[in-house]
């Protein structure tokens, strides 16, 4: 039986416009990211923007005995609220690759290529171009390529000016190569690598205390800071890949841990063996003045600080003693600011994974 399709009303026809989307606004940001994608193009990419999926070169991991891919996916969390408020998109993107790119070099894996999702209320061709500008610039010092990704428009479900981002990486490494909790002994050292900030997690708390608790505005100026509140709290994730890779080249690692969501203790904790223990001593750092900043305007007790933030550190690597100077060496030439943080000893009476002794040093 035919459907009955109803009675045709051209003058009052809906169409994809009506309802929300807007596709040649789609197409202009396809066309304005295009110049940042193609800064990421590695020799195995084929093809470019614009296709259904993005395609890599397998052939490159014939150099490998026995590769191994490893996948990670992320996003940024509610962190591209305070990047909406400020009208700031081309600082998220590197906040995403870092959270997908870091992952994946903990197993020693390099990153090979991501993509990205992009959602929102309404396309506004600049602001999508400079979140992708973001994720691009991002994948040039993880040194991935970016090779595609989807741009979504949801009115309606979201507001004109709300979006998300995620997206998911790609990376190698070869069997005997891979890196984890197998590989640590007692004696390894743990070497702490700086973070930039509060990086990507723990911004649903930071923005109960600051904005709902405290009262305080983006644009106050915050005189520890040298900048405005905003301004601090949009410092782009710090992207460790190509340093973590430089240092597996030149020292012998054992384990890295990406201090991500749940803190120090617990990713530490991810990386270590059952019979093992790590001990990482606070007084060897200071942490930025942004995690005294959210722990004193909310009274937020230390333990639960450790919990969410990552307290001045965004990756460790465990490696054994004779490796702690060449490693130290590397990093200081990269730029990173690292130090040894501690020590992995037995198990004991100690039922976590690692643990965090005395007090940061002022």
């Amino acid at each position: 039986m035919p459907i009955d399709q109803g009675t045709p009303n051209p003058g009052n026809s809906a169409s994809y416009a009506s309802a929300g989307v807007d596709i040649e606004a789609g197409d202009r940001a396809v066309e304005l990211m295009k110049e940042w994608v193609k800064k990421t193009r590695r020799p195995e990419v084929l093809g470019g923007l614009g296709g259904f999926a993005g395609l890599f070169d397998a052939s490159a991991l014939k150099r490998y005995e026995r590769p191994l891919l490893a996948s990670a996916t992320d996003g940024v969390g509610t962190k591209v609220d305070l990047a909406r408020k400020m009208g700031v998109y081309d600082t998220i993107g590197h906040d995403l690759v870092g959270m997908v790119v870091d992952d994946l070099v903990v197993c020693g894996a390099e990153p090979l290529f991501m993509t990205d999702y992009i959602c929102v209320g309404k396309v506004h061709p600049e602001r999508v171009a400079a979140i992708v500008k973001g994720i691009a610039e991002g994948c040039v010092l993880a040194g991935c390529a970016l090779v595609g990704g989807e741009t979504a428009e949801h009115p309606g479900l979201l507001g004109e000016d709300d979006f998300d981002v995620a997206g998911a990486g790609t990376g190698v490494v070869e069997f005997d190569q891979l890196l984890g909790a197998d590989r640590i002994r007692k004696g390894d050292a743990v070497i702490a690598m700086a973070s930039s900030g509060l990086h990507s997690n723990g911004y649903s708390l930071v923005r109960h205390v600051l904005f709902d608790r405290a009262g305080w505005s983006l644009d106050r100026e915050v005189e520890e800071f040298g900048r405005t509140l905003g301004e601090e709290l949009l410092e782009p994730t710090k992207i460790y890949s190509l340093d973590c890779l430089a240092v597996t080249r030149a020292a012998q690692v054992h384990a890295f841990s990406h201090i991500t969501g749940g803190g120090l203790a617990n990713n530490l904790g991810r990386v270590i063996p059952d019979h093992l223990h790590a001990t990482v001593d606070r007084s060897t750092w200071t942490p930025g003045a942004v995690f005294d900043l959210v722990g004193n305007a909310g009274n937020v007790e230390q333990l639960e600080l450790e919990k969410t933030l990552n307290m001045g550190v965004g990756m460790m690597a465990v490696v054994p003693e004779e490796s702690v100077d060449v490693t130290l060496s590397v990093l200081a030439d990269r730029g990173v600011d690292a130090w040894i943080a501690g020590e992995i000893t037995e198990r004991g009476e100690h039922r976590e994974g690692a643990t965090l002794t005395s007090t940061y040093s002022r």
